[in-house]
């Protein structure tokens, strides 16, 4: 993980991935951390799966680790985001590089090379490890997507995603049978007072309120369904 300095500041964010938004080839934990890849002991791997985490993000600035449980291989394995619009599925033998194929999400491959608009560039050396852990820095106030390997900054990999104007979802995917991911740390810096205000109000909702019914402008109301998702945030490496 990011040293301690660069998460000052951070609270903890509870999302996991998303039961109903996955492949048909991708299988999940109970506690829905893990995520298990073409697990057909009976089929070799029919295409291209991946699978979306259940918060999406529209602003402030947000962390999270994927740790690679054994090595990766393959065609592709990835980690990213994109929107809820992102292709999750190609199946038909499409072994593809998922993450980026399109304008809907941005990708980084196992072998170093980011994808977005089905357009590809190098960036990093590949990661081959059994225990690799990427990190994810989305930091929506610059419009920058970074990422780590094994607590190391590899830079920025994409910018101007403060234009997109849609909440952005935390992204995997993977070609190769068997291929095992676990979601680790997940944090979040408060940044702006709207961001305070979307934090107090979710740790303040009681199950029973529906959130369409709050005295609030439609755009926070609409940004609290992504928020609650999740549950609450709390403290960490310091104070927000």
């Amino acid at each position: 993980m990011t040293s301690h300095a660069e998460l000052l500041g951070h609270t903890w964010e509870h999302w996991h991935w998303d039961v109903e938004g996955k492949s048909t080839a991708v299988q999940l934990s109970s506690c829905q951390q893990a995520v298990y890849f073409h697990t057909n002991m009976l089929m070799e791997s029919e295409g291209s799966a991946g699978v979306r985490g259940t918060k999406g993000f529209c602003s402030g600035e947000h962390y999270w680790e994927i740790e690679f449980i054994e090595p990766p291989y393959g065609t592709s394995v990835m980690v990213g985001l994109g929107t809820k619009q992102a292709l999750l599925h190609t199946g038909k033998m499409q072994f593809i590089n998922l993450l980026g194929m399109d304008g809907e999400s941005w990708g980084l491959s196992y072998k170093g090379s980011l994808w977005h608009d089905g357009k590809s560039r190098e960036y990093t050396e590949a990661f081959y490890d059994k225990s690799t852990v990427i990190g994810v820095l989305l930091d929506l106030n610059s419009g920058t997507l970074s990422f780590y390997c094994n607590g190391i900054s590899l830079g920025v990999a994409f910018s101007g995603l403060d234009k997109v104007g849609r909440p952005l979802y935390p992204l995997v995917s993977s070609t190769a049978p068997e291929t095992e991911l676990l979601l680790g740390l997940r944090t979040c810096r408060l940044t702006s007072l709207q961001d305070f205000c979307l934090h107090v109000i979710s740790k303040s909702l009681r199950p029973q309120v529906h959130i369409d019914s709050l005295p609030l402008p439609l755009s926070m109301c609409e940004q609290l369904h992504v928020t609650t998702n999740t549950g609450q945030h709390q403290t960490l490496f310091g104070q927000v």
